[in-house]
């Protein structure tokens, strides 16, 4: 499991709450037996096969909580329990994610402030939960900061849909309970850029994604949310997955997201890569691959 990750006066944990493995080809059509003898050079995951009809797209479900300056700060929060989706995996799941909180010594009380990358099902569940047949905030004292270009986005939409749904569940009543704020990115949410929490965009994925960046008087860390959601698009960044809302725009978006993370050494904090998750992006080649932290060069 990842061991919290200390940068500076900031100190990075995860909160796990569950895995999903759909089928490879269903999420990233495309990816070649020779991708997958690339990917296994640097990477071990018992659920990849030696062809993409062999194997799982595998993403781990978590949090992030940073805890700097006297604030605790939840990244992305998961699907959530109670949650009515059309996927098995996560319909009405019920999971350990209160009860990894509460490893790190922390309950939903203690949360000051939610950061969702952004409004997708798998990042907002845990916003709210069911008390007497209604959605309240989970983290009760928190301010929860919402992209607008996603708020306006979803709450347009009228085919129904998970991320609909999870609109209606997890993000309009924060919204309708006064304790979200609707930002555009590049802003600082925390002191200051260079020496806090702010955001940039990192749009595609869904049309108001951001990143959150975080640096507090040492390494610079991403939270890049589902700028990329597996290693095998380290391997193959050029190709399109399934979840993205514009994939011109994500495939750039993430090009752009991992040579920067080569060039400013950046320590990644990925929304979906399985344990130990953090890492540091390198050059491999023409491509990419991953390290994760602990492991040796």
């Amino acid at each position: 499991m990842m061991r919290p990750v200390t940068l500076g006066r900031m100190t990075v944990s995860k909160v796990l709450e569950m895995e999903s493995g759909p089928p490879m080809p269903l999420i990233v059509p495309g990816i070649t037996p020779q991708d997958l003898a690339h990917l296994a050079t640097w990477y071990t995951d018992d659920t990849l096969g030696p062809t993409a009809e062999q194997s799982a797209f595998m993403m781990s479900m978590h949090s992030y909580v940073l805890q700097l300056d006297g604030l605790t700060v939840l990244v992305d929060a998961c699907n959530g329990e109670h949650k009515h989706r059309s996927i098995p995996d996560v319909d009405h799941a019920q999971t350990p994610f209160l009860a990894n909180l509460a490893k790190l010594g922390l309950s939903t009380d203690d949360i000051d402030l939610v950061l969702c990358t952004h409004l997708h099902f798998d990042h907002v569940g845990w916003n709210t939960r069911l008390e007497s047949g209604r959605w309240v905030p989970t983290f009760a004292n928190a301010r929860y900061l919402f992209s607008r270009r996603d708020f306006e986005h979803f709450g347009k939409q009228e085919l129904e849909t998970d991320h609909l749904r999870a609109f209606r569940d997890s993000v309009l009543p924060i919204y309708e309970a006064g304790r979200a704020a609707l930002i555009e990115e590049n802003i600082a949410v925390h002191r200051q850029i260079g020496d806090g929490v702010w955001l940039e965009p990192a749009f595609g994925h869904s049309p108001g994604n951001f990143s959150v960046l975080a640096q507090c008087g040492g390494e610079r860390a991403i939270f890049w949310g589902d700028v990329v959601h597996h290693p095998i698009q380290l391997v193959r960044p050029d190709l399109t997955m399934s979840f993205d809302g514009d994939p011109v725009m994500a495939r750039a978006t993430r090009l752009r997201t991992v040579t920067r993370a080569v060039d400013e050494a950046l320590v990644c904090f990925p929304a979906h890569f399985r344990d130990p998750s953090a890492g540091r992006v390198l050059r491999d080649g023409s491509v990419y691959r991953y390290r994760f932290l602990g492991e040796a060069p």
